[in-house]
């Protein structure tokens, strides 16, 4: 197989960091969706020689089918898997085999009705009764707690509703897994639900202690140069706290975040040394759409909590190219130009997602419109470093600090409300650029179909004869414009 022009340019483009990668045939269909934690070296595998010559029938056919590539960049690995899943589900691309079945999350689940309750791992959650925690983008995650929990709490993992001495005489679990092995009473049934109680309690976020626990084994193992058992703690503790913290979340009440979030308020002043508590705070994040389109967010947080009425989106009007500082800068001068204009509120404290670049471009934009001494803040997101408004060296305040995740969450918040707009004008582009591979199909017929039907999605779903009698189609174009944007028979 012979790469043409436009593939190798693709491959010589991409970028070093996490995402998603769309593989599309000559009719511009797309016929693959993945993900990789780098997108040069994943896309690139794929095109070495010796892949061409030895990869398994199936992928060669794939390969040979590709004559574009695009790609999606994302925060992080757990970020390409949910692009990745929706994409997939979306347009079910012939040769996505993986998820071509409607995969879902992990989760955890017991049915504490039974006489001696268990835990394992599902993908649907059922409103039936038992207990579900999750489900979670990481099986790796979802695993490793499980596995803790069970071995800490003694429960059992063999699958009979009620296991007696016969099940016991095949199995070795209370040997190498701590069971606590209610099977032959070495517990009473009471004594092993009061331990699936506390296990459930943990996985609930109540018993963060174990976390700290585990943590100190870490630290000690370390210290005494056990660096493998280090290792080994480090990923298990790294695992129960993304877990532990998701549950814990939702179980904080208003008045408690509130009080959390006035003190973290409080904190950020000081911190900071602001003159008094920064009681609106609005927060910048800028996302790019296949490197050519990027949006910017803006959300507002109002005594430290986040205030959705106030939430903005940009279209990034004035800078080509991916130069996160120059849109920075554009977005922040057109927010506070609009807010002079009208004579509205100032906020008591600008925050964008970045380090020192980002900070001074939306200084540089403040300072252009006689603002200059309105407080502006960055955020690193690598070390959580804070870039503070007055200069000097970064703030790194405790990972426990209330100011610390005062501003985690409103940066976080602006990065997912960036991302939501993000996925919605991705998916329009990518539905829309199937018209651009029709034969026939210029841009003033293009913008009669989009002005006849509203968008490539209500396209995809008229009548034939419908697409037809828009002025310049007829029924021959109209079937070869079905046939790109109408999503592809799994089968």
């Amino acid at each position: 197989m012979g790469m043409n022009a436009t593939i190798r340019m693709r491959l010589g483009a991409l970028p070093d960091r996490p995402g998603c990668y769309l593989f599309r045939d000559r009719q511009g269909r797309i016929v693959y969706v993945g993900k990789a934690a780098s997108l040069r070296k994943r896309v690139q595998s794929y095109f070495r020689p010796r892949t061409l010559r030895e990869a398994s029938p199936k992928l060669r056919s794939l390969l040979n089918s590709v004559a574009d590539i695009e790609t999606v960049p994302a925060r992080s690995e757990a970020e390409a898997l949910l692009t990745e899943s929706s994409l997939v589900k979306q347009y079910r691309p012939r040769y996505n085999v993986l998820l071509r079945d409607d995969k879902r999350f992990l989760a955890i689940r017991a049915d504490p009705r039974e006489p001696v309750p268990r835990f394992h791992t599902c993908r649907i959650v059922r409103d039936d009764g038992a207990l579900y925690f999750g489900p979670f983008p990481s099986a790796t995650v979802v695993r490793t707690v499980l596995d803790f929990t069970e071995r800490r709490y003694g429960i059992r993992v063999c699958a009979p509703l009620a296991p007696d001495a016969d099940t016991y005489a095949h199995c070795s679990a209370d040997i190498i897994r701590f069971c606590s092995a209610p099977c032959i009473r070495r517990v009473t049934l009471e004594e092993y639900r009061q331990r699936f109680e506390e296990a459930c309690a943990f996985l609930r976020g109540e018993r963060v202690v174990v976390l700290e626990e585990v943590e100190a084994k870490m630290r000690a193992a370390a210290a005494g140069r056990d660096f493998e058992k280090a290792a080994r703690l480090r990923d298990t503790w790294l695992a129960l706290r993304a877990m532990v913290r998701r549950r814990a979340r939702v179980l904080v009440t208003p008045a408690m975040r509130a009080e959390d979030a006035r003190r973290g308020v409080e904190d950020l002043a000081r911190a900071l040394g602001l003159s008094a508590p920064p009681q609106t705070i609005e927060a910048f994040d800028i996302s790019n759409i296949f490197g050519a389109h990027a949006v910017a967010s803006m959300v507002c947080a109002v005594a430290g909590l986040p205030d959705r009425r106030r939430y903005r989106h940009f279209r990034i009007r004035t800078v080509a190219g991916a130069d996160d500082p120059a849109m920075m800068a554009e977005v922040v001068g057109r927010r506070y130009r609009r807010l002079l204009d009208e004579k509205r509120p100032l906020p008591d404290l600008v925050l964008v997602d970045g380090g020192v670049t980002q900070l001074h471009a939306a200084q540089a934009a403040l300072a252009a419109l006689g603002l200059a001494t309105l407080p502006a803040a960055g955020l690193a997101k690598e070390r959580e470093e804070i870039v503070p408004p007055g200069g000097g060296p970064p703030v790194v305040l405790p990972r426990d600090s209330a100011a610390l995740q005062v501003l985690q969450r409103l940066r976080d918040e602006a990065h997912r409300f960036a991302i939501g707009h993000h996925r919605r004008l991705r998916n329009r582009l990518i539905r829309e650029s199937a018209l651009d591979e029709v034969q026939g199909v210029g841009p003033q017929r293009k913008q009669a179909l989009l002005r006849a039907f509203g968008s490539v999605y209500r396209l995809a779903r008229a009548d034939a004869s419908a697409v037809a009698a828009v002025s310049g189609i007829g029924p021959d174009l109209a079937a070869a414009i079905l046939r790109a944007v109408r999503p592809r028979d799994p089968s």
